[in-house]
């Protein structure tokens, strides 16, 4: 059985064609290979889709699945990194309500040095000094705009920038930069958060600029217990 998030929806060699390419034609170096971004089916969007969703959108299959652009995620996977590399490292929070973003948002947060929370977001660890987990940071990246909603709306009330990866069927209030992404497969959460990590150690310089990081995509990905 196909997990939540890895749906189907190869692409045709003209649409894998079109892909590594820009509107006028050029060539695009990806951050990873086409083919690396589609075996984890990061573009695999759902039936449903906002009408804040629809710019990055590549195509609807006819059976109704939303397929995000794949030149869209790469371009907002560099912006992000650009602009959480910019704060010191234990001033970014990243969090995760999802069970299989757990184990991408505690790696990536062990890789640039960031503060993560995954499972229930406690309310009022922004809001509240007198929580005994009361935290400050200065930007909050959310793995999902659905789900992460209590840590969303804090950041919001406290004027915290929000980056956010968001699916086709998501409402991003409040988030100030959106990934584009299928953010509910094991797979594609693992690969999104290594690239989003490694592309902010490349920002910051702490790497080359084509510099690789000492952990594996498939040591970001959650692992499933039987």
């Amino acid at each position: 059985m196909a997990e939540e998030g890895e749906r189907g929806g190869q692409l045709n060699e003209l649409e894998r064609e079109e892909m590594q390419r820009t509107e006028k034609g050029q060539m695009i170096e990806l951050l990873v290979s086409l083919d690396t971004y589609l075996s984890a089916g990061v573009h695999i969007g759902t039936h449903s889709c906002t009408a804040s969703m629809r710019k990055f959108v590549y195509r609807v299959r006819p059976e109704g699945l939303y397929v995000l652009d794949v030149r869209k995620i790469d371009e907002r996977l560099r912006v992000a990194a650009k602009f959480l590399a910019r704060f010191p490292k234990d001033k970014v929070l990243a969090v995760a309500v999802r069970p299989y973003a757990f184990s991408p948002v505690q790696k990536f947060a062990e890789v640039v040095g960031a503060k993560a929370i995954v499972g229930r977001f406690p309310p009022g660890t922004l809001t509240n000094p007198q929580f005994p987990s009361y935290i400050e940071p200065e930007v909050l990246l959310v793995s999902d705009p659905r789900t992460d909603v209590q840590a969303i709306r804090e950041a919001a009330k406290v004027g915290i920038p929000i980056v956010a990866f968001a699916d086709t069927d998501a409402v991003p209030q409040y988030v100030d930069l959106v990934i584009p992404a299928n953010n509910k497969g094991r797979k594609s959460l693992a690969l999104l958060y290594w690239i989003l990590a490694r592309q902010v150690l490349r920002e910051r310089r702490e790497i080359p600029p084509d510099g690789d990081i000492p952990i594996t995509v498939d040591q970001f990905e959650a692992k499933v217990t039987v």
